[in-house]
């Protein structure tokens, strides 16, 4: 199989898809695999890298999507709606949930896109959890560097000092991001709260945490109180391939304290606050109700060499499957890549894609018998 691996064309989005290691594996089981001209030296991946591992470098982007299969990192933008194609193979995140045009694209277009988001296993996430344990950690690493105040921020040191209290940190959603966000904030001496729907979940937290965060049943008046008191706010609640659910709403942001920082994990699937609007690494925040709003839809752009290697780490698995395979069997013999299927040949197969977007919905189980 021919394999493409486009550059990213997302504002300041410097991960890739493979590293010159995962090239070395595909092109030793007999594949040709087509680097774009630079595509990893935002991660510290050179050409010349990916040459000695076997790749050809190719600088015409559409060459590259002429590819059997494209393993990228974010979602096509609609300059490359035009390089799609039947029969193509893609293999990234997309987060179609709130795109209607891309889905639209890749029916028209007979595309196979196969969505790391919703690839399931054993109730886990295994290609999202990477990216959420790099997104959560960064949510405190941003959310303390706009709390300064040449930063616009309330000038709140969040691990406080001898006599004077740390700042609070409210973390929404206790799952990947949300642990990994509480964890950094604990380890630089914040005052924790998290709260999650599932107490079972909570208890976990406390346990992992060494009982150092505060823990509440997450509903609408909780949110509302403890959002008054925060210096940082998370929104770290998913629903797999659904829009996320807005759990703050804009009168409670307006009761947050000036100069404050919302960080909205969940911006990609809609966020978890209603104020919330995509941003990019170039213009990350905006000010609204003189809360700081960090919603930067590709957080883990910021460290793209550690994504990169984090990511790859995990997609490696399951892209030498459909690689040496084929989809269809690939999807049949592993149930995991059966779930990231959301277009096939035309249909749109992920009900909670369908859902969001009010369209029908083919199981892709219907389509491979």
């Amino acid at each position: 199989m021919q394999i493409g691996i486009p550059k990213e064309i997302k504002a300041q989005e410097d991960r890739v898809g493979l590293t010159p290691d995962n090239v070395r594996t595909l092109v030793n089981n007999g594949h040709t695999v087509l680097i774009e001209e630079n595509a990893g030296i935002g991660s510290g991946f050179t050409d010349e890298e990916y040459v000695s591992a076997g790749a050809k470098i190719e600088s015409d982007p559409a060459k590259i999507w002429a590819s059997q299969m494209v393993i990228k990192v974010k979602e096509p933008l609609a300059s490359e709606y035009d390089y799609f194609h039947e029969d193509l193979i893609l293999f990234a995140y997309f987060h179609l949930a709130p795109e209607n045009e891309l889905t639209e694209a890749l029916l028209a277009n007979k595309v196979t896109a196969i969505a790391y988001e919703t690839m399931v296993e054993n109730g886990a996430l295994p290609l999202l959890t990477p990216m959420s344990e790099v997104a959560g950690r960064m949510a405190i690493q941003v959310g303390t560097h706009y709390l300064e105040k040449q930063n616009g921020g309330s000038g709140t040191l969040i691990s406080g000092v001898p006599g004077v209290a740390p700042g609070h940190v409210v973390v929404i959603g206790g799952g990947t991001v949300g642990y990994n966000a509480a964890k950094i904030a604990v380890g630089m001496g914040a005052r924790v709260t998290i709260l999650d729907v599932n107490t079972g979940r909570l208890g976990e937290l406390e346990d992992l945490l060494n009982d150092k965060v505060t823990t509440l049943m997450s509903n609408e008046e909780n949110i509302r109180q403890v959002i008054k008191d925060a210096d940082i706010v998370v929104g770290s609640v998913l629903v797999t391939g659904r829009r996320a659910p807005v759990l703050v709403s804009e009168d409670m942001v307006k009761t947050m304290k000036p100069g404050s920082v919302l960080v909205d994990i969940a911006v990609d699937q809609g966020g978890n606050f209603e104020t919330t609007h995509p941003t990019t690494h170039q213009d990350p925040i905006y000010v609204k109700h003189d809360v700081i709003h960090y919603t930067v839809a590709n957080i883990p752009g910021a460290v793209p060499r550690t994504s990169t290697l984090a990511l790859t780490n995990a997609t490696m698995k399951y892209a030498s499957q459909i690689i040496n395979q084929g989809v269809e069997a690939a999807a049949k013999r592993n149930e995991t890549i059966l779930t990231g299927i959301n277009t096939y040949q035309g249909y749109l197969t992920h009900e909670g894609v369908a859902e969001s977007q009010n369209r029908t919905h083919t199981p892709i189980q219907d389509l491979l018998k």
